[in-house]
């Protein structure tokens, strides 16, 4: 049996739901192209299989924030998947704010678990600062979902360093996220 990953490529390019942008970097841009990258590894391991939900760099979800929000849960829970990835790129008024860190809906889950192995590869292979796991129960993606949901914030455009990552290692990221699921999919076999 193959294990299901919905992979969210957070926001749009455009107006609806459009995410942050800064230092050259779009987040719509970068979150298309590291789920696009983690969807080709999960889909050439046997052991998985996976489906994202903006299929082109131009696909628009939803009418607005909510409905692209809506659209995006639906998706994964009609299929239905056994886990969710929501793939972010964060932006801070301080430019010095950086690096990496993983929400989740709630402590002592499958889906905390899941993001402390995930975010363990990321920090190490790019490499990030290590900016921890978080509770976040009131993102929607993390509360709608019937799977375990993770978000990834995989940087800070807003940091130049970070930004720089975000551009040049998307399939790293892409990897890095792969090979935190495999591990932790595998140690829990």
């Amino acid at each position: 049996m193959t294990i299901r990953v919905f992979i969210d490529q957070g926001h749009n390019l455009g107006e609806i739901n459009a995410g942050a942008n800064g230092n050259g970097v779009v987040e719509a841009e970068v979150t298309y192209r590291v789920g696009k990258y983690l969807a080709k590894y999960l889909n050439t391991d046997p052991a998985f299989t996976a489906r994202v939900s903006r299929l082109f760099p131009d696909t628009v979800l939803g009418y607005d924030a909510a409905s692209s929000l809506q659209e995006r849960i639906a998706m994964a829970n009609r299929w239905p998947a056994d886990y969710f990835i929501s793939i972010h790129v964060n932006a801070n008024l301080n430019p010095n704010i950086n690096g990496s860190e993983i929400y989740v809906y709630q402590e002592n889950s499958v889906a905390y678990d899941l993001a402390q192995v995930v975010l363990a590869s990321i920090v190490t292979s790019i490499p990030m600062r290590d900016n921890q796991v978080r509770i976040n129960p009131r993102l929607y993606v993390l509360r709608k979902t019937t799977m375990p949901a993770i978000l990834i914030e995989l940087g800070y455009l807003s940091n130049p360093e970070d930004a720089q990552k975000l551009l040049t290692k998307q399939e790293q990221f892409a990897y890095a996220i792969y090979q935190g699921l495999r591990d932790y999919v595998m140690r829990n076999a």
